[in-house]
């Protein structure tokens, strides 16, 4: 499992590519490097910014027990986003492990 923040020093860890293409996470304070297992890093610019998404293995993510609308599983995986604007409350979403539906909870 990836890490994003060091195991040495606590300090947030920058996704890069090695010259030879493999993803990496270096440590912006202590340079320590750990290589991306299980996932692809993807960067996209949003609104001048640069925003960066780890994508892939889905078995980092915490799970919560909620029966899904389509399936009726008792577990899904969840995160949080932010998907309006900073005083609005963040928007939960759900992927349930047996089926991979996707659903969101305002």
């Amino acid at each position: 499992m990836a890490m994003m923040f060091c195991p040495k020093c606590h300090s947030l860890m920058m996704p890069r590519r090695n010259d030879d293409g493999t993803e990496v996470l270096v440590c912006t304070k202590c340079g320590y490097t750990e290589k991306v297992k299980g996932g692809t890093i993807i960067k996209q610019k949003v609104e001048e910014k640069e925003m960066v998404v780890i994508e892939g293995d889905e078995g980092v993510l915490p799970k919560t027990k909620i029966t899904c609308p389509k399936c009726g599983n008792g577990e899904a995986y969840w995160r949080l986003e932010q998907t309006r604007s900073a005083d609005e409350p963040e928007t939960r979403i759900y992927r349930c492990t047996k089926c991979g539906y996707t659903w969101r909870e305002y």
